[in-house]
């Protein structure tokens, strides 16, 4: 992301509101909606951004973040539960309608 203008970041997502399948648009302002962010590290993402700041690092102006609610992110797989796969095709239209638009 370093030295980038604009990020988009899609990744799963777990919420307390949440239904599996459901799509967000989201900034790193939205967070707060999130128990956990999925992340290989034990680092969450909001963190993250804030270390690049206070390193001076050249930091997106702009990031936004398309997450797919999931009923686990703990588990790794290959494979997608039906529900995150039926959003796919509404997750890519809405990466292409932010790029064009």
């Amino acid at each position: 992301m370093i030295g980038y203008d604009k990020v988009i970041i899609i990744d799963a997502v777990q919420t307390e509101r949440g239904h599996a399948g459901q799509i967000y648009r989201m900034g790193p302002e939205d967070f707060s909606l999130t128990k956990h962010f999925s992340s290989p590290h034990q680092i969450n993402f909001a963190t993250a951004l804030e270390l690049g700041k206070m390193l001076n690092l050249a930091m997106p102006q702009k990031i936004t973040i398309f997450a797919v609610e999931a009923k686990d992110i703990s588990t790794f797989s290959e494979k997608c539960t039906p529900e995150v796969e039926q959003a796919i095709p509404e997750v890519v239209k809405m990466v292409l309608d932010e790029l064009v638009g």
